[in-house]
């Protein structure tokens, strides 16, 4: 079961960082279709955040078609995204070496990231698929 954990400092909008958390998840084989997440109730209690929040969350999920509720048993997956690598993939395991020595080289978790989304870029160009 996916555990959201929210960044009031980010700027981005607690119901988006559930949606993204949740993409991310099915992304990366954490979530597959038929999987529970969590109720709104459990978040709610994890995260210190208003239900409808969750709520507002869930029903993005829904309406991109990649979760679904039904009626007295919970949200459920309907749908993965992407073909990422597993999280036991090899490139997983690179990429935390290469997070490492970043962290190493005196980078910050920003630092990295902007390195690591340069990189992105010029890799995988915008409007790409």
């Amino acid at each position: 079961m996916v555990e959201y954990r929210i960044d009031r400092r980010s700027g981005v909008a607690t119901y988006l960082q559930i949606v993204q958390q949740t993409q991310q998840a099915l992304r990366l084989g954490l979530l597959a279709p038929g999987d529970k997440l969590p109720t709104a109730r459990e978040v709610v209690e994890a995260t210190a955040i208003n239900p409808n929040t969750v709520l507002k969350a869930y029903r993005e999920l829904e309406r991109e078609g990649l979760v679904e509720a039904r009626r007295g048993l919970g949200t459920f997956v309907r749908r993965t995204l992407g073909a990422a690598a597993p999280a036991d993939s090899p490139l997983r395991a690179e990429l935390a070496d290469w997070a490492r020595r970043a962290r190493a080289a005196g980078l910050d978790r920003e630092d990295a990231a902007a390195l690591f989304g340069a990189v992105l870029d010029e890799n995988f160009p915008k409007g790409e698929q």
